[in-house]
């Protein structure tokens, strides 16, 4: 039933984003989807596919056993149900974006977060567009955060399903009027927010670490409010990987194996 849950909603908001996407986008592609959509859709199928054999349902699972065994925090110290929804979602998101800081700033796991960055576009797809070893280290760093907090289960599902709807949303193509879009960033991650991380300067891209809601990022000092380049014109991606062939799906597999390009 959690896996159910859970994809259908991450398969009912990207249908919704790349429709939208479609009647209203934000900015014109410089690179067609027929030449990045096979590569971003394989990886989240094949990262889908790894996750159900290996892992299941771990997250649900160890938030179900470390409240029969007592372990973690909201275990060790009972609280009403509806605080510990909230406790657990506040904490879990600020895992996530500790955890996307540390996959910038320590060099092995630079490596393969650095696929998540060779998308020379920024749609729904990139959302997906991870190297399948970075997926195995987060829902295994995700389980010991879980363990920690003694988190809710239910809550658990819940923040899979915010969390993958998040990065769908602030990875789209969407417009959202600026005025809109200022007022949004005050509570959540935005995607001209988000964008700005994709940006090929490294001040840049080493900011607006957040995924769903923002605060993280403004009382951390991590939050760049404009780009240098236009929103609507910006270039995307990685500078060393300006060249389409390089980002196909084998390569990107094989990328955090290759000698390492500075950002």
């Amino acid at each position: 039933m959690e896996s159910i849950i859970r994809l259908s909603a991450a398969l009912g908001i990207f249908c919704i984003m790349i429709v939208w996407e479609y009647l209203s986008p934000r900015r014109v592609q410089r690179v067609a989807r027929k030449q990045r959509w096979p590569v971003n859709l394989g990886l989240a199928a094949f990262n889908v596919g790894v996750m159900r054999l290996a892992f299941g349902s771990l997250a649900y699972l160890s938030a179900v056993s470390a409240g029969e065994q007592g372990y973690g925090l909201l275990n060790h110290w009972p609280v009403a149900d509806w605080l510990s929804v909230i406790v657990t979602l506040l904490l879990l998101d600020f895992a996530i974006y500790c955890q996307h800081i540390v996959s910038h700033k320590w060099l092995l796991l630079w490596r393969l977060h650095q696929v998540h960055h060779t998308d020379l576009e920024f749609d729904a797809t990139t959302a997906v567009r991870f190297h399948p070893l970075e997926i195995i280290i987060s829902m295994l760093y995700k389980v010991l955060c879980i363990v920690l907090i003694g988190a809710n289960p239910w809550a658990v599902i819940a923040f899979e399903v915010i969390l993958n709807g998040a990065a769908t949303f602030n990875h789209s193509n969407i417009n959202i009027p600026p005025a809109i879009d200022k007022k949004l960033r005050w509570l959540i991650i935005t995607p001209d927010m988000h964008r700005i991380h994709h940006s090929p300067f490294p001040t840049e891209t080493d900011s607006n670490y957040g995924f769903s809601i923002s605060c993280w990022d403004r009382l951390f000092r991590t939050y760049v409010a404009t780009p240098r380049q236009p929103v609507a014109t910006m270039m995307i991606g990685l500078k060393p990987f300006r060249q389409q062939q390089e980002l196909g799906f084998v390569k990107l597999l094989q990328l955090p194996f290759k000698a390492l390009r500075k950002k």
